[in-house]
């Protein structure tokens, strides 16, 4: 099934009112280092803290009386299992949520919060995909993926609708949209709405060092896993492959990966708590990163950096602080 901007303008009119329209900020003092006009998407400040309940809002909201009663099962590291978790308790069905056992605490926490069962599973030795089919099948429940559904990736399209929509506000127009890229739900959206409404921006997808899939998919033309043992600081983008779907999708709209090391992101999350006075998690920092990394060419012009996340671990995120990661 393929998107179109028509699915993620129907999945802005279904969010609309549940899902926040969170704001873009400007700084100036990032504006003078870049020598840019940077637009800061703050999905930070979305419901769950992060984009991820805008696709599962969107996904869920469509499913019949009887798909309801059956309940949900997703499988995530911590966003997507939140976002189905509210998501799940918003409209009265039942979630349960498979997470590797390794994920960050306050998403477990924040994911059970939400009212939602936890079937924890190791990365290692076991497959998620395999055991959220088995649970979905002994309980006639709806599985939810993270990012390769229709769905989901219109729903996740609804924030480069909102980016268009705020820069006209602003009285602009967008040159550059960064985002982070794990398995590609977030930037195919933002792609397909980006394309439609600026036609000539140029859309960069970021991947963390070693866990760069996308980008080495890209070049190969056919989706190719990350090495087994690759892991990253950040947690949130280390999906093995990107989805089917959004594989062509990113083919079509995407300018340009890139990756940024862990110590850049680091000091990107750095730079935003002290400089623009926002909690954003490692993956959620990735664009910022490439950002003051240098390897975005931005001067002189309007560039959209999307935030997608401030779930963030609050002893990483004291060691981040501390300079000991």
């Amino acid at each position: 099934m393929s998107v179109t901007l028509a699915d993620i303008e129907a999945a802005a009119r279904r969010i609309a009112g549940v899902a926040v329209r969170t704001p873009v900020l400007e700084s100036p003092a990032l504006n003078e280092r870049t020598g840019a006009r940077v637009l800061i998407k703050a999905e930070t400040l979305q419901r769950v803290g992060a984009f991820k309940f805008r696709g599962a809002y969107n996904r869920l909201s469509q499913l019949t009386p009887d798909e309801r009663t059956r309940g949900v099962v997703a499988f995530s590291s911590g966003n997507h299992a939140q976002g189905v978790a509210l998501a799940a308790r918003l409209l009265d069905m039942p979630a349960i949520i498979v997470i590797p056992s390794d994920a960050p605490a306050v998403k477990v926490a924040a994911t059970r919060g939400y009212g939602a069962e936890i079937r924890f599973y190791d990365r290692a030795g076991e497959d998620r995909e395999a055991i959220a089919a088995d649970l979905a099948q002994q309980r006639g429940a709806i599985i939810v993926p993270a990012f390769d559904d229709p769905h989901i990736i219109a729903g996740q399209g609804t924030v480069g609708l909102e980016i268009a929509d705020q820069a006209a506000a602003l009285g602009t127009s967008i040159d550059l949209v960064v985002g982070p890229v794990g398995g590609g739900g977030l930037m195919s959206g933002v792609g397909l709405a980006t394309r439609a409404r600026h036609p000539a921006a140029r859309i960069v997808g970021i991947e963390p060092s070693g866990f760069d899939d996308t980008r080495r998919s890209l070049a190969a033309g056919e989706r190719m896993g990350a090495p087994p043992a690759a892991r990253s600081l950040c947690d949130a983008l280390e999906s093995p492959m990107p989805g089917r779907l959004t594989f062509p999708i990113l083919q079509r709209t995407l300018s340009d990966v890139l990756t940024v090391t862990d110590a850049e992101v680091a000091e990107a999350m750095r730079y935003a708590f002290e400089v623009l006075k926002l909690v954003v998690e490692p993956g959620g920092s990735a664009p910022l990163a490439a950002l003051l990394a240098g390897k975005l060419e931005v001067e002189g012009r309007v560039a959209a950096i999307i935030l997608s996340g401030g779930n963030v671990d609050p002893d990483l995120f004291r060691r981040v602080l501390a300079r000991e990661t």
